[in-house]
């Protein structure tokens, strides 16, 4: 059906209509004008209810697949594998290909599209609904949008024409007993031409992919679709990657040569910022204190620091090369859905406090002493270069999220190169420092002030020590769907507040300056006063009355017909937290997820939660935090791992708007 939007106007020129309704000119004069209607009508309804069902035609599998509605006279869709088998351990992908009729044109994607002033458009979207187990489908890429001139709107709207292909790149990790896999999408789409636009199309799409027996032969099929995005047997070798900070959005498109170096830059860039995470954030003075002793010697400063940069760069190749090479290994952060490493590295974490306070009253082995900071040796600082690297793996800092999710699903030695840029910008602050000693020369080396600095340092990583010792008790404890454990965070907020409480004593007692006392010791209680009300906050159940995700859970809620607001978290996610009390505790999302119409649901896997982690998969996702909208349909409105409360708000608005089109297309 076709909308002209140039007749929903009228001017004062328009035709002289009757009581009926119509210009006399054109009346019917054998049969009422309400009959005829009324007529339409039932024959409509009856044509409906006795018309084919909407899976008719196959797809490239051969399955039953694409309903009749997609041959309208606008667009035609099908689906494409890369290759003839899925064989464990590959990389490969499915394109959806639109062949779009010339003069028209489909809306772009949600992150290319441009709303206008009078004019809302439907942007296009390929969502997985259901996936096989062991199948880890990325983000979907769509190709770069192009401005299409049209006359009901001032302006461009952005949009795809001709052959669009939107990839879907997944990975095959092995060890199902099935033997086929299959993927089952929801394509949206809405096909305008200069003057129309016609209704917004919702499709239901499955096909299957054969798994290759051992040592069977995998060869590429339908190469043609695939010239824009470069593959080999192993896997993909490029891309678009989008990415997302707070609304502010980009797209790279890593095909090219000068596309990737420019993605590893904004990669390298995102683990930059990961010292600025709380995860981090507790052993960078530590290190920087460490630089300080040996500023005066520079060749020294200059070693210590490149060994930490080596120490860095290490464990995050090692960690590339795992993703890349393992095929149970698909998360920068999945070390820390194992319990027992958090706990390991909690108390590895206290041992080094211990030290930093001077509490070491026995010999303890001689390897613990290879990561403690006081040391000063080229081995204790590239040991303290791999912890700082494990400490920022529970954390994704803006940019880098989206880069390691790209680079999980490429060629190994495409992975392996993403990962060393993230790590090479997150070790590189530590080598300026040491390469010019003069920015820390000013730290105290020695006396008082810089045993206090030890002294309260060493009681924050107390903190630090009992946090993922409690995530990883919480996470052993756990039972899904019920959720974890929080009172570890008293004793986490106890040893923050010993710390403020003696940063306040010892300032007073040792300082002598009145301006140093004052601002020190008041900072102190600052630090005591804020743990206490960080102590309630973060162990009260909040303002949220969340649903713990099971997939019989999200199905309820779609069923009845409400918006779904989920995230994925865990403890031992600090982003996660600053997350959720920064913008989600805020009065009007509070108030917004209290609404009848909407369901927060949220996805812990702080422990061996199978339901969220097979929710994770099934979504494309790697990292967390990550927030996910889906409207009463079932299909994904928005979704980003940084995120505004305004862009929450309007994303639901948008979720409301499709749940009222869903309604007026059913009759409901």
């Amino acid at each position: 059906m076709r909308i002209d939007l140039c007749t929903l106007k009228q001017d004062n020129k328009s035709p002289r209509i009757d009581s009926a309704g119509l210009n006399p000119a054109y009346r019917l004069p054998w049969l009422p004008i309400r009959q005829v209607l009324a007529a339409a009508f039932f024959v409509t309804i009856i044509l409906g209810l006795i018309s084919p069902p909407a899976f008719s035609q196959t797809s490239s599998s051969g399955l039953p697949a694409l309903p009749v509605a997609t041959a309208t006279e606008a667009v035609a869709l099908r689906t494409a594998w890369s290759v003839d088998l899925a064989r464990p351990g590959d990389t490969f992908i499915l394109a959806v290909v639109f062949n779009i009729k010339k003069g028209f044109h489909i809306n772009a994607d949600v992150a290319q599209i441009v709303p206008a002033a009078d004019f809302n458009p439907i942007p296009t979207r390929v969502t997985v609904k259901e996936a096989s187990e062991r199948l880890t489908i990325e983000v979907p890429r769509y190709p770069q949008a192009r401005p299409a001139k049209v006359d009901f709107i001032e302006g461009d709207l952005m949009s795809f024409e001709g052959q669009t292909i939107v990839y879907l790149p997944m990975k095959f990790d092995g060890g199902s007993n099935a033997d086929r896999l299959r993927i089952q999408l929801e394509i949206e789409y809405q096909a305008c031409d200069a003057q129309i636009c016609l209704f917004p199309q919702k499709i239901a799409v499955e096909d299957r992919l054969t798994v290759a027996a051992p040592g069977a032969t995998v060869a590429a099929i339908n190469q043609q679709l695939f010239g824009g995005y470069r593959q080999t047997s192993e896997g993909v070798s490029a891309g678009l990657v989008g990415f997302d900070l707070f609304g502010w959005r980009f797209a790279l498109e890593a095909a090219s040569w000068a596309g990737f170096a420019l993605l590893l830059l904004v990669a390298a860039f995102g683990g930059m910022l990961l010292n600025f995470t709380p995860c981090v954030l507790p052993l960078v003075p530590i290190k920087i204190i460490s630089l300080s002793n040996t500023a005066e010697n520079k060749s020294r400063c200059l070693a210590l620091g490149f060994t930490m940069f080596l120490g860095v760069l290490a464990f995050w190749l090692g960690l590339g090369a795992a993703i890349a090479l393992v095929a149970d290994f698909t998360a920068t952060n999945q070390l820390f859905q194992y319990p027992a490493f958090t706990i390991l590295v909690g108390v590895i974490i206290g041992l080094m406090a211990f030290g930093m306070c001077g509490l070491f009253a026995i010999r303890l082995p001689n390897f613990l002493y290879m990561i403690h900071p006081s040391q000063e040796s080229l081995h204790g600082s590239f040991g303290l270069g791999i912890l700082t690297a494990i400490l920022s793996t529970p954390c994704t800092a803006p940019f880098m999220g989206a880069a390691a999710a790209w680079a999980a699903t490429q060629h190994p030695l495409t992975t392996i190169t993403t990962f060393a840029a993230i790590g090479t910008g997150m070790a590189l602050p530590y080598l300026v420092l040491s390469a010019f000693p003069n920015l820390i020369q000013k730290m105290p080396r020695s006396g008082p002030a810089s045993v206090l600095i030890k002294e309260v340092m060493g009681l924050f990583m107390l903190a630090a020590a009992a946090y993922f010792i409690g995530t990883g008790l919480s996470g052993i404890l756990m039972q899904p769907p019920n959720p974890p454990g929080i009172l570890y965070w008293w004793a986490v907020m106890g040893f923050v507040a010993a710390g403020g409480l003696w940063m306040a004593y010892r300032t007073i007692r040792i300082a002598s300056r009145k301006f140093l006392k004052t601002l020190f010791a008041g900072l102190g209680i600052l630090i005591f006063v804020g743990s206490a009300f960080g102590g309630l906050r973060l162990t009260d159940k909040g303002p949220i009355d969340w649903v713990y995700y099971t997939p019989q859970r999200y199905q309820n809620a779609i069923e009845n017909r409400k918006v779904v607001v989920m995230i994925f978290t865990a403890e031992w996610c600090l982003n996660c937290k600053v997350l959720e009390q920064g913008v989600l505790s805020g009065e009007k999302i509070t108030r917004l997820l209290a609404e009848d119409d909407i369901v927060p649901i949220k996805v812990d896997i702080t422990g061996n939660n199978p339901w969220g982690k097979a929710k994770m998969k099934a979504i494309g996702n790697l990292t967390i935090p990550l927030l996910v909208i889906y409207s009463p349909q079932g299909a994904e409105v928005f979704r980003s791992d940084f995120y505004t409360a305004d862009q929450i708000l309007q994303a639901v608005k948008a979720a409301r708007v499709k749940a009222q089109k869903g309604s007026a297309d059913t009759g409901t």
